[in-house]
């Protein structure tokens, strides 16, 4: 079951599906190989860049300020697109941005719609949508049109199908393109996507496509991609629409120096995207005649109005945080129940619910700071976890028997006797499971600590009573 932000259902929670996940060695497999390689590229090139951690600063500077001032960078933006000759359109919720796109399309009497790049419409999911409304969508990224072939969903920010190989996609490919046969090379399987794609991209005159910045300063667009694919999708149709988040606005053309560095190094492990498109409106005869940007809130203002959280809306989509993570690595996208997968996902999709639904991802992380360690533009993700796990506890939508635990452990740290007794208590406990030194199962709710992993027995003495002993010995 896969949750989309739009909808007003509850995720599935993350240990029931990650539990289900970590028994799929193939999809273990394929996520660890993918992101093992996306890290060793990262590294290399991050390595070669002097001033990368003033870089980072830069951009987390530079959207802080944003987000201060977000207001006035918005209609900033506004006007200058609309005196460019774009078309600026407001939607507070998923269903209000599904529908201006939808009212644009009949406006034009289109059934089909291409589409690049825009995991935010996954996030409202305006497939289904479109659908429901008698128009077909066609993916025109290579691993979203996998994902959208195999009736599938995303699994990582970057790389939608991370989670299939090679042989899984020749498969696909075969039975969804009606091949008659089809090479296992990766020049393969690109080759025949190429030429399925390129009839969409020469007949259908409506596209609809994300953004990774949008600019304040000139009413700019900008789209950074791998594949050109994107470049395409842009600039071969009549009529194109851009669903963005308002929290992608940057004030100045010249802020893309910063960020057009750390943003291919942190994804993909490039020195640059080899495509970087950046459109202002329209230009007569060149390009599409009609522009349109879908500016969508979807709950980004109440993460505004936390001054705690807010820089969770400083993400750009680098998806670094998902391959440093350990507790991704072993499950994978899927076990997250959102388009925003991984640790960015686990702050973020909560939020963006107002804490709602998803009320597990908070907890998916082992707090270890590796997503803080490589986010390009310093996201304190660790924290935001603990924050937004304090909020679920003070709601009391904290599951009973933690909140029951959490009790009991601070009762007994709080004062030494009764530490001392928890560990006396503890011992005599112990005594039925623990064998050689080793718990190696414990019942009822404990169980699922030791179900994949030992645990030591409490020793026979704590440290306070051996170094009572020790200071006895001394001064004898």
């Amino acid at each position: 079951m896969n949750v989309r932000i739009g909808e007003a259902a509850e995720a599935p929670s993350f240990p029931a599906a990650a539990k289900k996940l970590v028994g799929n060695t193939q999809l273990r497999h394929n996520v660890r190989h993918a992101t093992d390689v996306i890290r060793g590229k990262r590294n290399k090139v991050v390595g070669e860049v002097p001033d990368w951690e003033k870089l980072r600063d830069s951009a987390h500077e530079i959207k802080q300020h944003t987000l201060r001032h977000l207001d006035f960078y918005l209609e900033q933006f506004e006007t200058a697109c609309t005196t460019a000759g774009g078309r600026v359109h407001w939607a507070s919720d998923a269903a209000e941005a599904n529908n201006i796109a939808i009212q644009i399309l009949r406006s034009h009497e289109a059934s089909e719609v291409i589409k690049v790049k825009t995991m935010t419409s996954d996030e409202v999911g305006m497939n289904a949508a479109l659908e429901a409304a008698g128009i077909t969508p066609f993916e025109t990224d290579l691993a979203d049109l996998i994902v959208q072939l195999g009736q599938d969903r995303p699994s990582h920010i970057v790389v939608p199908a991370l989670h299939r190989n090679k042989m899984e996609i020749r498969r696909l490919f075969l039975q969804k393109m009606e091949l008659e046969e089809l090479g296992d090379k990766p020049e393969d399987l690109a080759a025949v996507a190429r030429a399925y794609l390129r009839e969409k991209f020469l007949r259908v005159p409506v596209a609809i496509c994300g953004a990774n910045f949008a600019v304040a300063e000139t009413g700019s667009i900008c789209l950074v991609e791998s594949e050109g694919n994107g470049r395409m999708c842009v600039s071969l149709p009549k009529v194109l629409i851009s669903l963005v988040g308002i929290e992608k606005v940057i004030p100045r053309y010249r802020d893309l120096e910063v960020f057009l560095q750390l943003l291919p190094r942190s994804a993909t492990g490039e020195r640059m995207n080899p495509y970087n498109s950046l459109w202002t409106g329209v230009s007569p005869g060149d390009g599409p005649q009609e522009f349109h940007v879908i500016l969508l809130d979807n709950g980004r203002s109440n993460v505004l109005a936390d001054a705690e959280s807010r820089e969770t809306l400083d993400c750009i989509r680098c998806g670094a945080c998902l391959n440093a993570c350990p507790v991704y690595r072993q499950t994978g996208g899927h076990a997250y129940g959102s388009v925003y997968p991984g640790p960015i996902g686990a702050i973020l999709t909560p939020q963006l619910q107002d804490m709602k639904h998803s009320q597990s991802l908070p907890y998916a992380s082992s707090l270890c700071g590796a997503c803080y360690e490589v986010c390009p533009v310093k996201i304190n993700i660790p924290e935001i976890l603990i924050h937004l796990r304090n909020k679920l506890v003070e709601s009391g939508d904290a599951p009973l028997s933690e909140r029951m635990a959490m009790k009991a452990a601070s009762f007994a740290l709080s004062d030494s006797g009764h530490l001392k007794t928890a560990q006396s208590l503890a011992r005599l406990g112990q005594k039925a499971f623990a064998e050689d030194g080793v718990i190696g199962s414990l019942p009822g709710l404990l169980a699922g600590w030791t179900a994949v992993r030992d645990l030591n027995a409490i020793p026979k003495e704590s440290f306070r009573q051996w170094w009572k002993k020790r200071q006895k010995q001394q001064s004898q």
